[in-house]
């Protein structure tokens, strides 16, 4: 199948993949005076006397932003935040079909970083949550870090922390049915952008010690001078052996590697490099940074990429709509690590259920339990962390 033109003829055909549906009967003067005026005044002024209740009056509860700027959208880069749309109204889509979650697509004709936080934090509002999706990096770090600090609303970035947390599921599978420790195993990171610093440091935050970094230039080394800020901060809390040298130096004797960042840049030799019984996540969208024919020819013992063709697809339809579900029902001000942690035992907990494999050690991106099993853990352990504001 054609997916690029099955794509284009469907986005045609019904001119956009998301609506908004009426949940009250219009169809009597009754009907429109308990909707709308004069009733709706009751409403509005027990809002006005306490805001919380915009959560329990409206539809705010239940109701997500998706914003990008089209910076960085998919692997087709800036292209702009209308072109970014289809993108923005699949995640919403997305994320009303796996968990019920309401979104709307926002895509702002801005790349000034003050612009686009002092754009969501005057709409904040009128939504439970903020997803950021497709915003380039270091722009991304900044965004999201001022939101949070500004929005009392749950603020996530996707292609971070969502990309982490399946990440991390999958690590924890995989590491569970090959009987790997994680807190002595090995593990490389190529690509140093927004998806690598936040797997890196959401595996660190779950007792992985023993992470490398690299990006283009090879491997990433405290006391090194980059003139991206946030290379410096993982630098310093990554590769404690100050190991120097290029990706395939990074490779010998590693346990896992993942990998966020360019096509074919693994080769071969360098699978075989690795430690037995190896892990290989080669993420790259549509290439990827190996193919899984040629890592497990290597010697690779578990793989998994970012393609819906292949066994174990890193997919973050698994995290994003569950974790929402989550913080939304319990009203959370935050989305933070413990949450994170959660819905990747959450998932990785469902493929220990149907009993690892070398090809099943995360469950596929359609499974319908994943998103329910993930909201129930993020729930409590938002409620356990302090950030719930209802239970």
């Amino acid at each position: 199948m054609d997916y690029f033109e099955a794509a284009l003829k469907m986005h045609k055909e019904l001119k956009g993949k998301i609506e908004v549906v009426c949940r009250c009967p219009i169809e009597t003067r009754d009907d429109l005076s308990t909707a709308y005026t004069p009733g709706v005044a009751r409403p509005c002024l027990e809002i006005q006397k306490n805001p919380d209740l915009s959560f329990e009056l409206t539809r705010r509860g239940n109701l997500v932003a998706v914003i990008t700027d089209g910076t960085a959208v998919l692997g087709l880069g800036d292209i702009g935040p209308e072109a970014g749309m289809p993108v923005m109204e699949g995640k919403c889509a997305l994320f009303k079909a796996f968990a019920d979650v309401d979104a709307i697509p926002l895509c702002v004709r801005s790349k000034d970083t003050d612009e686009i936080v002092n754009t969501v934090k005057l709409i904040a509002g009128s939504f439970g949550g903020i997803n950021l999706e497709d915003i380039s990096a270091p722009r991304c770090f900044e965004i999201e870090r001022r939101l949070k600090e500004c929005c009392d609303i749950p603020v996530f970035h996707d292609d971070q922390h969502g990309t982490a947390v399946v990440c991390l599921a999958a690590v924890l599978g995989a590491m569970e049915l090959l009987g790997k420790d994680l807190g002595k195993i090995r593990l490389v990171i190529n690509g140093a952008g927004s998806a690598g610093i936040s797997i890196a440091n959401l595996l660190l935050s779950c007792g992985v010690k023993n992470i490398i970094m690299c990006d283009r230039q090879g491997i990433l080394c405290r006391g090194e001078n980059y003139a991206n800020p946030a290379h410096e901060q993982i630098a310093a809390v990554t590769n404690g052996d100050m190991l120097r040298g290029t990706l395939a130096d990074a490779l010998k004797g590693a346990d896992v590697f993942i990998g966020v960042s360019a096509p074919n840049c693994v080769t071969e030799d360098m699978v075989k490099s690795m430690a037995s019984n190896a892990a290989i996540f080669p993420m790259a969208n549509p290439v990827p940074e190996i193919m899984p024919d040629k890592a497990l020819a290597a010697g690779a013992a578990v793989v998994g990429t970012g393609r819906s063709d292949y066994p174990n697809q890193i997919n973050n339809v698994l995290a994003f709509p569950g974790i929402f579900r989550g913080a939304l029902d319990v009203r959370a001000s935050d989305i933070n690590d413990d949450m994170l942690v959660a819905a990747a035992k959450a998932i990785a907990s469902i493929a220990k259920q149907d009993g690892l494999r070398h090809d099943m050690i995360i469950p596929a991106a359609l499974d319908k339990r994943v998103a329910s099993a993930v909201a129930k853990a993020v729930a409590q352990a938002a409620i356990a962390s302090g950030v719930a504001r209802k239970k």
